[in-house]
């Protein structure tokens, strides 16, 4: 998969970084093929943007802050990405399908997490947490991880997914043993770099 980078992005990328971007991409198979231009970000932790040429989407842009970046920041805006291709082209009428990740920053949020556990570093930005599944996030990321595959299966007969899987996350910290915060979350083996 191409990645092409801004200059300033050339400038201040660590190795740490555009490891971590191309193994992000592994998991997004909808974007295999395409040309994705990565940017530098210091205002927020990253933004995602498509350009549109006549009508027809020239350039896949994602922004990111290098210094301390997550696999949940690039996961997350990879998926705006996967967002906004679902729309397709401004000349085609826009698709309805139940099976497309729906915009917004919460549903991002959501697919990101349910994608796999490799985005599950960092806890997510848009969704309702509660203050310990927040500071206590690598004890409570898999619990969150398996509602949102639930809340994406509920979102086929289900309207108010979003407030179902919030609610769902409030009742965690009475479900689980409390745990010392402060711990290092392991990421998943990935036998692809094992070779």
């Amino acid at each position: 998969m191409p990645l092409a980078f801004t200059p300033l992005m050339k400038k201040r990328l660590t190795r740490r970084a555009s490891e971590m971007i191309e193994r992000s991409l592994r998991y997004f198979p909808e974007l295999h093929g395409k040309t994705i231009t990565v940017g530098l970000t210091r205002k927020h932790l990253g933004s995602a943007s498509i350009s549109y040429r006549a009508g027809a989407i020239s350039r896949l842009v994602i922004r990111l802050r290098v210094r301390k970046v997550s696999y949940q920041t690039i996961g997350h805006e990879l998926t705006h990405l996967v967002q906004g291709l679902a729309h397709g082209d401004r000349s085609t009428p826009r698709s309805v399908a139940r099976s497309r990740i729906p915009s917004g920053e919460k549903q991002c949020d959501i697919w990101t997490l349910a994608r796999h556990p490799l985005v599950c570093d960092d806890p997510p930005t848009y969704l309702r947490l509660p203050r310990i599944v927040r500071d206590q996030w690598p004890h409570y990321a898999t619990p969150v991880r398996t509602l949102c595959v639930a809340a994406i299966e509920k979102r086929q007969s289900h309207r108010l997914y979003i407030r179902w899987l919030e609610s769902e996350i409030r009742q965690l910290p009475r479900s689980l043993p409390d745990k010392k915060s402060g711990e290092q979350m392991e990421l998943p083996f990935d036998p692809i770099l094992s070779i």
